[in-house]
C-alpha cells in the first residue's frame, strides 16, 4: 500500500511524468492495480489551502478536482483516527517541524504503507530514524 504526499498526488493525477521517477511510477501502477493507493484527509486540506493561497493551480475547482481524482482506480481516503493524531503529536517538532508532515508520517505507519514523497525533510527523517517506510517519488 502507498500513501501519497500532497505533491505526489497532484503530480500523478496531472500526469507530470517529469517529476515522478520511473520506480515511483512502477510502484503507483502496482498499487493502483490492487486499489492500494491512499491519501489522507490532511492531503485534501493541504491541496485546497495551497490552491486558495495561489501556490497551486488546478485545472478545475478544488471540489471537482478532488472528486475526479478520488474516482481514479485504486485511490481511497485513509481514515484520520485518534491513534494517528496521538502518534503524530508524539513526533518531536525538532525532528519534523511541519505538523501536516507529522500527521502523514503517522498515517503511513498506522496503515503500514510506504509514504511516497519528494519532501527532503521527510526523507531525511525516515533515513535518520527508520520510523517510517518511504520512497523518494523522484526515483
Amino acid at each position: 500500500m502507498l500513501l501519497l504526499d500532497t505533491h505526489v498526488w497532484l503530480w500523478s493525477v496531472d500526469g507530470d511524468a517529469r517529476r515522478v521517477g520511473r520506480r515511483a511510477r512502477h510502484l503507483l501502477l502496482r498499487a493502483e492495480a490492487r486499489e492500494g493507493i491512499r491519501i489522507s484527509p490532511v492531503t485534501i486540506f493541504e491541496l485546497v489551502a495551497l490552491h486558495t493561497l495561489g501556490r497551486v493551480r488546478l485545472a478545475r475547482s478544488p471540489e471537482q478536482w478532488v472528486r475526479h481524482s478520488l474516482e481514479a482506480a485504486g485511490v481511497r481516503v485513509a481514515e484520520l483516527t485518534p491513534a494517528i493524531a496521538l502518534d503524530a503529536g508524539a513526533i518531536p517538532r525538532a525532528v519534523l517541524a511541519d505538523p501536516l508532515d507529522r500527521l502523514l508520517v503517522a498515517t503511513s505507519r498506522h496503515l503500514d504503507a510506504v509514504f511516497l514523497t519528494a519532501d527532503a525533510r521527510v526523507l531525511d527523517y525516515a533515513e535518520r530514524t527508520g520510523a517510517v517506510r518511504v520512497h523518494d517519488a523522484r526515483s
